[in-house]
């Protein structure tokens, strides 16, 4: 079996069945996706694990360049009230960090998550890494790295489209970076 299947029924074993990979060398980078994070979310300066707390955009290729594969799950829901959508989010977050966790320990030193959320895990974020309280866990998104998730979901076929009302089925999605 081949290094690859093996993640594939670890990945099926814990319960993420939606999965595509992707070389990361296909990933879409790009400054507007940065822009859209200064200019108009409100975890900008908010949140440890969001701009302007993570590395400039250059700095996000590099990092990006340093992967031979990369993984994406797939997660569609439908969530019209705002709390049952945040706890659905944290919870698919502690599974997929578990999941990160496991990958490492099976050699993939290199394993890193990229979640579908910014990182809500405290009630109030101090807003710095320097200062976070859970430093294991808080994560990028990949939005936070100038992703441009919806370039690069299309590529393995995807689907993905901007949201106009809550009550529409979300297709969110969660890099894991492996090796």
């Amino acid at each position: 079996m081949s290094a690859k299947q093996e993640l594939e029924e670890l990945f099926i074993e814990k319960g993420f069945l939606d999965f595509k990979w992707i070389d990361p060398k296909k990933i879409v980078i790009a400054h507007w996706v940065r822009m859209k994070c200064t200019f108009g979310c409100p975890d900008f300066g908010q949140n440890a694990s969001c701009p302007p707390n993570t590395p400039s955009v250059e700095d996000c290729k590099h990092f990006f360049d340093e992967y031979e594969e990369m993984v994406i799950f797939h997660f569609e829901k439908q969530a019209e009230d705002p709390e049952f959508r945040h706890k659905w989010i944290n919870t698919i977050r502690m599974k997929l960090l578990k999941l990160e966790r496991r990958v490492f320990l099976q050699g993939y030193v290199k394993a890193f998550l990229l979640p579908f959320d910014s990182c809500h895990i405290c009630e109030e974020c101090t807003g710095d890494m320097k200062d976070c309280n859970h430093p294991k866990q808080s994560r990028p998104t990949p939005e936070g790295l100038a992703v441009d998730v919806f370039s690069t979901v299309k590529q393995v076929g995807y689907p993905i489209k901007v949201l106009k009302e809550r009550t529409e089925i979300m297709n969110r999605y969660a890099f894991l970076l492996v090796k």
